[in-house]
């Protein structure tokens, strides 16, 4: 897991009805295309390059999402090969009610640089701090 310091709020959001399933929480769904949102947005931190979600790694729902919540997603990158990156991302939830703070799921993505024809390409990387 990561921690405040090495990682990077990549996107928050704000939970609303249409997002809803029948039971009133938040839909796995509706997290896991922000999970690969976040993602996104870390890889493209290594450059300006087509980045395609290649694997998504064990994602376990801890604690459900509500209407009205504000959702965290902080990403890190932990590893850097030739044409692709991996890219953990924690998802954090800001209660309404009371602003307290609960962990989500956290999940790692494996983002592959692609060329026009759709095929890896080698990247050179630009860094996560550019």
């Amino acid at each position: 897991m990561s921690t405040e310091s090495d990682s990077k709020i990549a996107l928050r959001v704000l939970m609303m009805p249409k997002d809803t399933n029948h039971e009133g929480t938040i839909f796995g769904g509706v997290i896991l295309s922000h999970i690969d949102q976040a993602a996104y947005i870390e890889a493209r931190r290594h450059g300006a390059y087509r980045w395609v979600t290649a694997a998504i790694n064990q994602v376990n729902f801890i604690a459900p999402v509500f209407t009205g919540d504000i959702v965290s997603y902080r990403t890190k990158t932990v590893d850097v090969g030739r044409t692709s990156v991996t890219v953990e991302v924690e998802v954090e939830a800001e209660r309404r009610e009371d602003g307290s703070c609960a962990s989500v799921t956290s999940a790692q993505l494996v983002l592959v640089a692609i060329d026009e024809n759709g095929a890896p390409t080698v990247f050179k990387d630009e860094g996560a701090d550019a």
